[in-house]
């Protein structure tokens, strides 16, 4: 069976997150369904991350298995046209290998969260930024989030419920960023790692937060991530905001 790599884009309100649930709609069930209006079988996807309820993603990236030896270019135009009114799409489909798999061949994952700074509540934002009343401190959150970067145990920034088999990852690089646009300030957290834990962005964006309000210090980022503890960790901020913005491989299957 041919298998085939899929671009995803996708707004993920609405959605109870990536991975198919039986009575709630997610997008792994949406590109399925689509799938099974042109191949009429049970479809199963894998993708390079399960993005929670209301998480967004730019460039997620998932697999499928093909009977029929499709064109990519229209596999994915026919897929887009059965994803409507879903606010998901397919931005581009490649042929890869047999052996090629859209979780375990990856080498990247990278994140962006979008934090908006000011008083009144979003209108146009809304659902796409997390919206906080207080100015921030850009050189205070670059300060915390430098004891960040590396390779850490990061039990404190990780939900309770996470599977993963090992609190201990590297995190290559997190930078952080303003831009100030019509709607105001607007603080951008750029991360990358091999792979990240359940919450971890989500962990790291409102400990920092509290870093940038001056209710924590820089350096106590530092003692709560030495502390190993879930205790330790500030507030989880909220899932809109963070999108997953692209997944990197050994050969980019998009590579024209």
């Amino acid at each position: 069976m041919p298998r085939y790599a899929l671009k995803v884009e996708y707004d993920g309100t609405g959605f109870a997150g990536w991975q198919r649930q039986a009575d709630q709609p997610s997008v792994q069930g949406a590109i399925e369904a689509a799938l099974a209006r042109l191949e009429p079988r049970a479809h199963t996807i894998a993708a390079a991350g399960r993005t929670d309820a209301g998480v967004h993603a730019r460039g997620q990236v998932a697999q499928c298995d093909m009977v029929k030896d499709w064109d990519p270019f229209r596999l994915s135009e026919a897929l887009n046209h059965h994803l409507k009114p879903a606010r998901v799409a397919i931005r581009d489909c490649a042929r890869v290998d047999d052996d090629w798999h859209a979780r375990f061949s990856a080498l990247e994952r990278r994140y962006l969260f979008r934090l908006l700074s000011r008083r009144a509540p979003s209108t146009m934002e809304a659902g796409q930024v997390w919206r906080v009343n207080n100015p921030l401190d850009l050189e205070a959150m670059r300060a915390g989030a430098a004891h960040l970067v590396g390779h850490h145990d990061f039990t404190t920034f990780r939900s309770s419920i996470c599977q993963a088999a090992s609190p201990v990852k590297t995190l290559d690089s997190l930078e952080i960023t303003c831009v100030e646009t019509d709607a105001g300030p607007e603080y951008r957290f750029r991360l990358a790692a091999r792979s990240f834990l359940h919450n971890q962005v989500r962990s790291f964006v409102g400990t920092l937060e509290r870093v940038g309000a001056g209710a924590w210090h820089p350096d106590q980022v530092r003692t709560a991530l030495e502390a190993k503890s879930r205790a330790a960790c500030g507030p989880v901020c909220p899932p809109q905001g963070l999108y997953l913005m692209g997944v990197g491989y050994p050969d980019d299957p998009f590579a024209r």
